[in-house]
């Protein structure tokens, strides 16, 4: 069969060809600019900053269209350093790491909020007769935390409350919380150090057939304060969140950073600020702490410095930053 192909009927494919062209274009442009992925640094798979992390991302993902993508570490030495070359958009960690960043040479870090305060303490067995810090004396405590450096000095802070030093116990040296709960399940420890609200500790509560909080000295917090600047007491109750938790009592607190890099938009800073306190019940149903989550608590006086997006945000919304307690 002959085909004949008239200069109309090129001319007519010619302007098809480029009208297909210019649209796959555009949607190729389109494609690469949802395409585009955040990554939220933070801390392993049965931590409460893993949880936090995964909360913010459903949330930024569903209520904001922003495609963050949960990436766990080993610790806080990797998280920081991560977000301050670049290599991932978030993180989350403590205000100490994320000072301690700031020391190392850091300068590009940038605070987006305070989040929550991190309670922690060392939990032991319901049944051991462990009831305060003081108890702890020449029991086998974690100790080290080699990839989550800062909190070494909380710990030594916590012990400091009831007199103790690292001489009045037996360390047990652990990289990270998850083996500190780990070597304390197989009974390697006598206590773990942990934060309150993990799925990590109701694991263990399970496991060991009940835990307790030890309860800490009010009364060594100036001791403490020597040690560790950003630390403070905050009171808790029984409850869901509080495992362990037997009665009113205060636990050593201190707070849980959401921080970016200087190189990051202030418009996807504001973005995340603004998705966030809008849709906080979406949060809270992932990740309970996040209740304490407001404009009030997120702004403090920090030395690392809150980037301009966020600034920005607390501005409009007549926010003045705190002091931290």
């Amino acid at each position: 069969m002959q085909c004949t192909i008239t200069r109309r009927a090129l001319a007519a494919a010619g302007r098809s060809a480029c009208a297909l062209i210019a649209v796959a274009a555009v949607a190729a442009s389109a494609g690469t600019a949802g395409a585009q992925t955040y990554g939220f640094a933070t801390l392993q798979p049965g931590t409460l900053n893993h949880t936090t992390a995964s909360a913010v991302a459903k949330v930024l993902k569903e209520k904001a269209g922003l495609n963050v993508l949960v990436q766990p570490t080993a610790g806080d030495q990797v998280i920081v350093p991560m977000v301050a070359r670049g290599e991932a958009e978030i993180g989350i960690s403590n205000a100490m790491e994320v000072h301690d960043g700031l020391s190392k040479g850091f300068k590009d870090l940038r605070i987006i909020a305070a989040a929550h305060a991190l309670r922690v303490g060392f939990f032991v067995r319901k049944d051991s007769g462990i009831r305060t810090v003081a108890d702890l004396k020449d029991k086998r405590v974690p100790y080290g935390f080699s990839a989550m450096r800062a909190l070494e000095p909380t710990v030594r802070a916590i012990l400091a409350t009831a007199g103790l030093s690292e001489k009045d116990i037996k360390p047990v040296l652990v990289p990270n919380v998850i083996r500190s709960a780990d070597d304390f399940a197989s009974g390697a420890a006598d206590a773990f150090y942990f934060a309150f609200g993990a799925p990590k500790v109701r694991e263990v509560d399970a496991t060991a057939g009940g835990i307790r909080m030890t309860e800490i000295n009010e009364q060594g917090m100036p001791a403490a304060r020597k040690i560790e600047r950003w630390g403070y007491l905050t009171e808790v109750k029984p409850g869901p969140v509080f495992v362990g938790v037997e009665k009113p009592m205060k636990v050593y607190s201190f707070d849980n950073l959401i921080f970016t890099s200087a190189k990051t938009g202030d418009e996807l800073v504001f973005k995340f600020l603004d998705t966030l306190f809008k849709n906080k019940d979406d949060l809270i149903a992932v990740q309970p702490v996040l209740r304490e989550f407001t404009p009030a608590f997120a702004y403090k006086q920090y030395e690392v410095p809150y980037h301009p997006g966020a600034v920005k945000y607390f501005k409009e919304h007549n926010v003045a930053p705190a002091a931290v307690d």
